[in-house]
């Protein structure tokens, strides 16, 4: 059982920073891929961003060239780094754990969720 904490949201302007913090109780260093999604009110959980046991991020195109995706093996732990915010970036944030079995299988843990606000 793999649990997940997450920290750093919280209530900025427009045009501010968050640091989101996703620690793992477990190691992730080698069969873990991290994830943040979000989700707004009234709306589906949407992925944000995403990161392999190698490295290679992905991001939604909402995001791209605002928010940065990062993870320290040696601590477990994944951040997520937003720029820019926008009232829109505005839902509960998750914190992922999705570890993908030979023949596509995926298992999937989420963190309890951890509310960022944009707004004056």
């Amino acid at each position: 059982q793999v649990q997940l904490v997450e920290s750093g949201g919280g209530l900025v302007q427009p045009g501010g920073s968050l640091r989101l913090s996703c620690a793992a109780s477990v190691s992730i260093a080698s069969i873990y891929t991290m994830g943040w999604y979000r989700q707004a009110p009234g709306k589906q959980r949407e992925l944000v961003a995403t990161i392999t046991t190698s490295g290679i991020t992905t991001y939604a195109n909402s995001v791209k060239g605002r928010f940065t995706i990062s993870r320290d093996n040696a601590k477990n732990t994944v951040y997520l780094q937003m720029n820019s915010l926008k009232p829109e970036d505005t839902a509960v944030y998750y914190c992922n754990a999705a570890r993908i079995f030979v023949g596509g299988n995926v298992q999937n843990y989420w963190g309890q969720g951890t509310q960022v606000t944009a707004s004056s």
